[in-house]
């Protein structure tokens, strides 16, 4: 079973159906919303400040979600994919985002709704990401628009394909 951790009076809330890895961390002011997976050595740390996950949410291997005290949250909507190793420090990802494996989002940036952070990007704090644009580099810049129907059905897609993975575990 994941480490599920209260601090400073706070009690991570964990929606129903969602998946756990044995070694995942979740501690203090979280909220998970439901169909949600948090894989292997994840690690959610709202003991410094909220963190709020929303509905079908996969939260991929070795990822980070942190905040800084008093300061800045993190929240992330619906069919959201937090690909594996990704760093993710008091930011706001809106509906159907995906961010790359290996990238690093950072305090007060947000991503829109189905924007893309490619793989390995640093988006900077402050950043603000339009809805359905690909954003990619170190730092990252902007690439392109990408198309509203068709990135809400790869991250639907993903978000299927997580839960069946999930799925093979609860059995």
């Amino acid at each position: 079973m994941a480490l599920i951790k209260s601090v400073r009076g706070f009690t991570p809330q964990i929606g129903k159906d969602c998946f756990l890895a044995e070694n995942a961390t979740i501690v203090g002011d979280v909220t998970i919303g439901e169909g949600c997976s948090v894989w292997f050595n994840a690690v959610l740390r709202g003991d410094v400040n909220t963190i709020k996950i929303g509905n079908h949410v996969n939260i991929q291997d070795g990822s980070v979600l942190h905040t800084l005290y008093e300061k800045s949250t993190i929240e992330i909507g619906d069919y959201v994919s937090i690909g594996h190793n990704v760093t993710i420090h008091g930011a706001d990802v809106h509906d159907y985002a995906l961010i790359g494996m290996g990238a690093t989002v950072l305090d007060h940036a947000e991503v829109g709704e189905g924007a893309i952070v490619a793989a390995g990007a640093l988006v900077l704090s402050n950043t603000k990401i339009g809805p359905y644009e690909v954003w990619a580099g170190v730092p990252a810049k902007f690439v392109k628009k990408a198309d509203p129907e068709q990135t809400n059905e790869i991250n639907r897609k993903i978000a299927h394909n997580y839960a069946m993975y999930a799925s093979w575990y609860k059995d």
